[in-house]
């Protein structure tokens, strides 16, 4: 029975889609606007299905190169995000920790944070070139601070009873960090990891509209210019499936990871 519940779970989740495609589909019928404008659904999908599988040349000079362009987008962003992840989760736990990273290092932190990553692009584009490096640049930039601040909240949260017993039983300080607090700050760093996959996925996009000559962001502007606005909108749910699937794969992660969390909170649901 448990997946008969499941399938009706999915079920009511895909109502909401089903409607919106419908109604997206008898509006651009209407002839409010010219189908060029707002293409009919099955017109993205048949575009799309060309895209990917080379059926008809609807994409033109697309046609069969969805694969690579979502595998150069997708390498940019694990790169940047990978290193994003290690630094700020790093920093940040160094930082809510030792008081003197803190006030040595936050003030700058800051200072930096409020400044929008598109903003580097001129920089990155004179530092890196036009090439994948100002790319993965941005998604690090992107997503450093997302993780950053929530390892440095997921560290200064922690229960400090847990602390002071664990040093109570002989524990150093190598030893707490490493049983007591990194894993109860995980909640709080997971979190940060979510947010960092949507914000890493937007820079890529972004950087590829002006720094490189490849990728999902690239066919969506080159589209653009050409009034493809079909190939813009498959260019669109294709980095909104990929940005779904990768934080599906951070929650599956999570729930491995703080399966202890997962019982804690069906236990409170039933009370």
């Amino acid at each position: 029975m448990n997946w008969l519940a499941s399938l009706r779970e999915q079920r009511d989740r895909l109502w909401v889609p089903v409607l919106l495609i419908v109604a997206w589909e008898i509006f651009s019928r209407s002839g409010w606007l010219p189908p060029s404008l707002l293409p009919a659904p099955s017109t993205v999908c048949r575009t799309w299905a060309d895209w990917v599988f080379s059926i008809d040349e609807s994409s033109q000079a697309n046609a069969g190169r969805w694969i690579h362009d979502a595998l150069a987008s997708s390498v940019r962003v694990f790169v940047g995000y990978a290193i994003a992840v290690v630094s700020g989760v790093l920093l940040g736990v160094a930082i809510g920790w030792w008081r003197w990273v803190e006030k040595t290092i936050e003030p700058t932190i800051q200072m930096l944070r409020p400044v929008p990553p598109v903003s580097w692009i001129p920089l990155a584009i004179i530092w890196f070139g036009i090439a994948n490096k100002p790319a993965i640049f941005l998604v690090f930039l992107g997503a450093f601070f997302p993780v950053l601040m929530n390892a440095i909240h997921g560290v200064k949260t922690v229960d400090r009873n847990l602390i002071r017993a664990a040093a109570m039983m002989g524990g150093r300080e190598a030893q707490i960090l490493r049983y007591v607090v990194l894993p109860a700050a995980l909640p709080s760093i997971f979190a940060g990891l979510r947010i960092a996959i949507g914000s890493a996925w937007m820079l890529t996009v972004t950087a590829e509209m002006v720094a490189v000559k490849s990728g999902l962001g690239y066919v969506l502007w080159d589209s653009y210019y050409f009034l493809r606005y079909d190939l813009v909108i498959a260019a669109m749910i294709s980095i909104g499936l990929l940005g779904f699937l990768t934080d599906w794969l951070i929650k599956l992660l999570m729930s491995r990871i703080l399966h202890w969390q997962h019982g804690q909170t069906v236990q409170g649901r039933n009370h």
